[in-house]
């Protein structure tokens, strides 16, 4: 077992396009969740939104990769209307069923073959990202320092993944700071006592399920642009693996997400590399290769229900600002 191949395998994955995807899509749930307190369990399908719509974008309609990315960000806003609109009058159990409905309903559409020349069906689509590769202004080349060297197009999707991170964190950070904010976080409180107050509980409500949903639609299209878009990507577990990474980090904070999608990815790449070595030098004599990468979900699993008994709050956040723990 070559234990520093696994280190350096496991610290390359921290500037990974699914690594940043992941961050964008914690600080979305964590506008969603953490702020505003709804129970957003659609996360993969605002990101597959994303991802199909920035591919479809360039593939079908020839669109330049600005563009698309756009047009797949303005996809998000839709979604968040159609799922928004009949529920956001309800309280959060009920989004909570929509969305997770919603998605799984949007990830078929992805899948089924009616749609085979538009979506691709269960291939998925490929080949949209020359035109991105093309705008690449870095020399060519593979560069870097240890794990994280890169090939130039590599370099490319992480410093334009890096950059939507930060303009989503500072975003985050200015909209809680503002008059806004403080009405979102009064709604997570009680939405009763803030509409007693003449505000619109629905718009604002509305106006975080779309500002949420555009950042993880963000972090979809960031993904895609390192990797090719399939439907079998979006499943529930994705929704999870998010929710993993918020609450480890921190659900109401502005730079928990990032340190909890972070953390949750160099686990889960450090267990990925880790057990199977094991079970090759007879460490875990009773696994099968295959079983061992099964064993990386079962131990996430645990350690999600583990998080939220003992350390509800996260990393970096307070256990005050959280409805449920209370």
């Amino acid at each position: 077992m070559n234990f520093l191949q696994i280190i350096s395998n496991t610290l390359a994955q921290i500037l990974a396009p699914a690594t940043l995807g992941y961050v964008l899509a914690a600080i979305g749930l964590s506008v969603h969740f953490g702020f505003a307190g709804l129970l957003n369990m659609g996360v993969a399908g605002f990101m597959a939104i994303g991802a199909y719509g920035f591919a479809i974008s360039i593939l079908t309609f020839g669109l330049p990769w600005p563009l698309a990315a756009l047009i797949g960000l303005g996809a998000a806003v839709v979604f968040a209307l159609i799922m928004g609109i009949p529920t956001l009058r309800l309280r959060g159990d009920y989004l909570a069923i929509v969305t997770i409905a919603a998605a799984e309903v949007l990830r078929l559409l992805f899948l089924t073959s009616t749609f085979r020349n538009v979506t691709g069906s269960a291939d998925g689509l490929s080949g949209f990202q020359s035109g991105f590769r093309m705008s690449n202004p870095l020399p060519p080349g593979r560069w870097g320092w240890g794990p994280w060297t890169y090939q130039s197009d590599q370099w490319w999707v992480i410093i334009v993944g890096l950059i939507t991170i930060t303009i989503a964190v500072l975003l985050v950070w200015l909209l809680m700071r503002s008059p806004w904010g403080r009405v979102i976080r009064g709604i997570r409180e009680d939405e009763d006592a803030v509409g007693s107050l003449g505000k619109n509980v629905f718009a604002f409500k509305m106006q975080a399920l779309i500002i949420g949903g555009v950042i993880i639609a963000a972090g979809g299209i960031v993904t895609a642009m390192g990797t090719n878009v399939n439907p079998n990507v979006y499943v529930t577990s994705q929704t999870f693996y998010v929710w993993t990474a918020l609450l480890l980090g921190g659900a109401a904070t502005i730079f928990g997400p990032v340190l909890g999608a972070v953390l949750f990815w160099v686990v889960r790449a450090f267990l990925s590399n880790l057990l199977p070595a094991l079970v090759q030098i007879g460490w875990l004599p009773f696994l099968t290769t295959e079983q061992s990468q099964m064993l990386v979900f079962v131990l996430v699993g645990a350690a999600l229900m583990l998080l939220v008994i003992f350390r509800p709050q996260g990393i970096l956040g307070n256990k005050k600002e959280l409805t449920f723990v209370r």
